[in-house]
């Protein structure tokens, strides 16, 4: 099959549908028809949208296709950066500061034996009041968001009681824009501010990644390396891609569950098998929305086109999420899927580092959902559903339940 460039101004655009509970069609037409097809960005910039498996994970884990390029001046761009570059970039500065240790160590669920039980009790927390209050009861603000945003001020060593605070800012840095708008900055600095202020505490902090970033300051091998600013834009940057990913994955799942109650049924019946349908239903969900983007920094062939170096391309996620080829009748939850390596945490270097936590947080909330909302179905149709516009993941305004 030879794919075909449209002339410039008749490129479709991208991104594709908001929706987040239905997979939009033109996925599945590109991927049959164009696995890697030329797109118009939000921006007007021209890039690359790869949309199989195969042509997905050759991308993602060839290290001529770069994501920190995608910061630099001059580039085309899949949205307007309205977040400063170094955040797109900080996975760089933690490994030339010689900081990943001190991160790494704070994504592992191993690092904190107290975890688990800590996950389990602030989700029957909320759920108590959930319950109390009665139904019908918005999801996201009373389970989703709190529970992901207790779990992420833990890994940080912040107070608690600073989440909502620091979820509003996320509301603003997450925005995708074709053009800068000027609340971004303040917003970024304001956030950035309370990390820088929360880092030089009286009492230092002891806990978390932050008491991590405390002792290694203090270290005479490293204190030349590090500012105030690279150790909070760093922990800011881990709370923000972890909170809005983790509530926006909870949230999609949720929808699964209260729309094929059989699905609630058996995890209640078989308490084993969570962690497989935690894997299975992060292959079905939507909440990626945006691509994964990458710079070319040389030229590579990508099925049957040629990348040039300096171009943009895009890994569609939920097209090779979806790719027939890998899963066999990828629209329907398989909670016993043979195989599942699914490309939800990304790929190569960029691997989500906390994948391993981001499956053990989403397997305690579920399963404390199906035991106590054994009813758990939608309050109002599922087309009624509101999906954030302009946001980098597919998030709901409300999640609206009765059970």
């Amino acid at each position: 099959m030879t794919s075909t460039i449209l002339p410039t101004e008749d490129l479709p655009a991208f991104p594709l549908s908001r929706r987040g509970d239905v997979l939009p069609p033109e996925a599945e037409r590109l991927r049959a028809e164009q696995p890697i097809a030329r797109v118009r960005t939000m921006t007007g910039d021209e890039a690359w949208l790869v949309s199989s498996y195969r042509l997905a994970k050759q991308v993602l884990e060839d290290e001529r296709f770069s994501l920190k390029d995608t910061a630099n001046p001059g580039v085309p761009r899949q949205y307007a950066l309205t977040i400063p570059p170094e955040v797109v970039d900080n996975m760089g500065n933690i490994n030339s500061a010689g900081l990943r240790d001190a991160v790494m160590r704070t994504l592992s669920p191993r690092a904190d034996r107290e975890l688990g039980s800590r996950l389990e009790a602030t989700a029957h927390r909320l759920l108590d009041a959930l319950i109390a209050q009665g139904p019908p009861a918005d999801l996201r603000d009373g389970f989703t968001e709190p529970y992901s945003a207790a779990l992420h001020c833990r890994l940080l060593g912040i107070p608690t009681d600073d989440w909502r605070r620091l979820m509003s800012g996320i509301d603003v840095a997450f925005v995708t824009s074709p053009a800068p708008f000027e609340g971004s900055a303040p917003n970024w600095y304001k956030d950035l501010g309370y990390m820088v202020e929360r880092l030089n505490a009286d009492p230092a902090p002891t806990e978390g990644l932050l008491g991590r970033f405390v002792a290694l300051r203090r270290s005479p091998d490293v204190s030349d390396q590090v500012s105030d600013d690279l150790l909070a834009t760093v922990a800011l940057s881990l709370f923000g891609a972890g909170a809005v990913s983790t509530s926006a994955f909870l949230q999609h799942a949720i929808i699964a569950l209260a729309r094929q109650p059989e699905l609630a049924d058996r995890l209640r019946a078989e308490p084993a098998v969570i962690g497989r349908a935690v894997d299975e239903l992060l292959r079905y969900n939507l909440s990626i929305g945006d691509a994964l983007p990458r710079i070319a920094l040389a030229d590579v062939t990508v099925g049957e086109v040629e990348v040039k170096a300096g171009e943009l391309v895009l890994v569609l996620i939920e097209g090779a999420n979806y790719d027939p080829a890998v899963f066999p009748d990828p629209e329907r939850i398989d909670f016993d899927r043979a195989s599942n390596p699914h490309l939800a945490f990304g790929g190569g270097r960029h691997f989500c580092p906390a994948s391993a936590l981001g499956r053990t947080h989403a397997e305690i909330a579920l399963a404390a959902l199906v035991e106590r909302l054994p009813q758990l179905r939608l309050a109002l149709p599922v087309e009624q559903l509101a999906w954030r516009p302009g946001f980098i993941k597919r998030l709901l305004e409300r999640l609206p339940v009765l059970w």
